[in-house]
């Protein structure tokens, strides 16, 4: 029987449509998702727990995605980047923006509630890095410390009307019918792990990415650009091959 693949990190649509995929194609592929964002996906795979991770962690030093991270994690373990998509990242705001907001800054304003995502999110980093750059404490932002675990689970606050801004990606303003002030592009990609149990796995995974038609199941995600999907963008030597 075929290893189940565990995948840890971001939770994001494409990677949702990915298992989706492998499930209906019958690609007899099994793999078993947990969202629990960038860092602690990345954590997990360094660990040992995960075979690979999704991640989109901006390096405010470097102001590079991801690799700075994973180059410090992996320096002896065999690993491969694939890039999956950039995708829209901005502010998430009621339909026809009623609180005209613009940028990050008017989160600071007193009439603007705003909901967040885990710490170890992705999204938390990227929102926490544009409150450095405006010099804004997070203590200025009305409800900072009200959490989300989704993208879709943040959108939702705007939706009830419990929130009047969510930081997060243009897929999930779409789905709900919001708004969307992009301010961003990020790089989404996925990270595999490589051992003598998953290595079958994981080049059928890689095949399935690169070489089917999943990949046209992008065009219908609001606010993703697939021009590099499935290049591998960094590796260190792949276990025995």
């Amino acid at each position: 029987p075929q290893h189940t693949l565990q995948l840890s990190g971001s939770h994001d649509f494409l990677v949702e449509q990915l298992v989706k995929y492998i499930v209906s194609e019958g690609t007899g592929l099994s793999i078993t998702p947990s969202y629990i964002g960038s860092l602690e996906g990345l954590m997990m795979l360094y660990r040992g727990s995960a075979d690979l991770a999704a991640v989109h962690l901006l390096d405010p030093a470097s102001q590079q995605y991801n690799l700075p991270f994973i180059r410090q994690l992996f320096v002896h373990e065999p690993i491969t980047v694939m890039r999956l998509a950039s995708r829209d990242q901005g502010l998430i705001v009621a339909k026809g923006n009623p609180k005209n907001i613009r940028e990050v800054k008017d989160l600071a304003r007193n009439d603007v509630t705003i909901v967040n995502r885990q710490k170890g999110a992705g999204t938390r980093f990227l929102l926490d890095s544009f409150l450095a750059k405006e010099n804004l404490e997070p203590s200025a932002l009305k409800g900072y410390e009200n959490e989300e675990w989704t993208h879709l689970g943040a959108a939702a606050h705007i939706s009830r009307g419990t929130a009047d801004a969510a930081f997060g990606i243009r897929c999930a303003a779409s789905q709900l019918g919001l708004d969307f002030i992009p301010l961003t592009k990020e790089q989404f990609d996925l990270v595999f792990r490589w051992t003598p149990q998953n290595k079958a796995s994981m080049e059928h995974l890689i095949d399935l990415i690169q070489l089917t038609n999943f990949k046209d199941s992008i065009s219908g995600l609001d606010g993703y650009d697939a021009a590099e999907f499935g290049k591998i963008i960094y590796g260190n030597d792949r276990l025995g091959a």
